[in-house]
């Protein structure tokens, strides 16, 4: 029988507006912060343990993370936080 003891998710997310709406990079960059700050808060929200291990903005205004999460709630993850 195989059980899973631990277990962690890394992604690279990107935030980004549709192009045919054409905003101009700022506006992009402001609505895609808001994205992201949303998705953290909701991480949060339902606790889930989450490490940021970069992120940055491209030209167009999309906002690039590269993040660490639990992947489930009913294991000890402590391991991929230290």
């Amino acid at each position: 029988m195989k059980r899973v003891r631990s277990a962690c998710i890394m992604q690279t997310l990107v935030f980004t507006q549709r192009e045919e709406l054409c905003f101009t990079a700022e506006k992009a960059l402001e609505l895609n912060r808001a994205e992201y700050e949303k998705y953290k808060a909701d991480l949060e929200r339902v606790n889930t343990r989450y490490q940021v291990l970069s992120e940055s903005e491209e030209a167009d205004g999309s906002v690039v993370v590269r993040i660490r999460k639990q992947y489930n709630d009913k294991t000890d993850v402590s391991e991929y936080f230290e």
